[in-house]
């Protein structure tokens, strides 16, 4: 353990600001921090430096004489190093997990807490709570959401898990080649959202972005295609067909851009060879298809000559547009599409 120095009587950890913190994640997660990062790794037996790369990728902040890491920590450590041990993956591709769900469950949390908060403030507001009222009635909110959550965790994993593997079936990516796929790819923009974010209270646009995001994700859903991320202003999706992809667009200018109380939005789509890592993409056709949202005029799609080429003419008229220079791309025509 570190050599810390005695607390003064005026110093106990549940009379000073900062322990309140740490009073608040004991009671979360259930168990006291015991080991240094040092102590860890000679409890578990794992590489202190291992351990390290281990803790940032999962996302959390380093450690050095300061108790920090509770059993539960210790037990996560064995379990990974186990898996790299058995020989099932390796210490890079684990540490590379390790990220991935760290990000992920990062962003899930204070998704989950924004949420949960507007309930906390509702029922305290319903019982006119102090502030230790308040936090008490977080607290148990957390506990009892809590199991039925880590059920659901698991449960929609596994259903994203299995469609995850028969898109790849469905693709025949070959060996060699496994991260690579040929997609549509699709840029969902907000017009003008900075001077909108401008004019709007915090708690506005907090909505506003929640509502864009909720009613693009739903679209995308609706279509079998996959959200990738969402940057606040903008949604980023795939779909492996173009027409599909298309349709997309087009809902989410229905749902969003022909709604009076929602902003405009600009579609952009590209098609091509993309590079699929860590529930990301990347390549060109990512690129260019965020570049031809400042092309698109207001609720409008446009796309590149790979995409309108996939487009049926039967069903769709297509429209190129003078050429203009694109960054990253050199003069580029993009192309106007709409349905017959």
């Amino acid at each position: 353990m570190s050599d810390r120095p005695e607390e003064r009587p005026e110093e106990r950890p549940e009379e000073r600001p900062e322990a309140e913190p740490e009073r608040l994640e004991q009671q979360i997660l259930g168990e006291v921090r015991l080991f240094t990062a040092a102590e860890i790794a000679a409890e578990t037996g794992v590489d202190l430096e291992r351990a390290r790369r281990l803790w940032r990728a999962l996302g959390f902040p380093e450690y050095d004489e300061t108790s920090a890491f509770t059993r539960a920590d210790a037990e996560a450590l064995t379990t990974i190093d186990g898996i790299v041990e058995s020989g099932l993956v390796d210490f890079d591709l684990a540490v590379n997990l390790a990220r991935a769900v760290g990000q992920t469950m990062a962003r899930l949390s204070d998704w989950e807490v924004s949420a949960l908060l507007t309930r906390v403030l509702q029922l305290a507001r319903e019982q006119a709570s102090g502030d230790q009222e308040t936090l008490a009635i977080g607290l148990r909110m957390i506990e009892e959401f809590s199991v039925p959550f880590e059920s659901l965790l698991v449960y929609v994993w596994k259903r994203h898990l299995a469609a995850a593997v028969a898109r790849t079936e469905a693709l025949g990516a070959r060996e060699e080649d496994v991260n690579t796929s040929r997609l549509s790819v699709g840029f969902a923009d907000i017009v003008s959202f900075t001077a909108l974010s401008n004019e709007l209270t915090q708690e506005r646009i907090g909505d506003l972005v929640e509502l864009f995001e909720g009613r693009c994700a739903d679209v995308v859903a609706s279509q079998r295609g996959r959200v990738i991320k969402s940057i606040g202003d903008s949604v980023l999706f795939v779909h492996e067909d173009p027409i599909a992809a298309y349709e997309i667009a087009e809902g989410i200018i229905t749902v969003i851009g022909r709604d009076s109380r929602m902003p405009d939005v600009r579609l952009g789509l590209a098609t091509g060879s993309v590079v699929l890592r860590l529930g990301d993409v990347f390549g060109p056709p990512v690129n260019l298809a965020s570049r031809l949202t400042a092309v698109a005029r207001r609720n409008r799609i446009i796309v590149d000559d790979e995409t309108a080429e996939q487009l049926p003419s039967d069903q769709f008229e297509t429209r190129k547009l003078p050429a203009r220079p694109v960054r990253g791309f050199g003069l580029v025509e993009p192309v106007a599409v709409r349905r017959h």
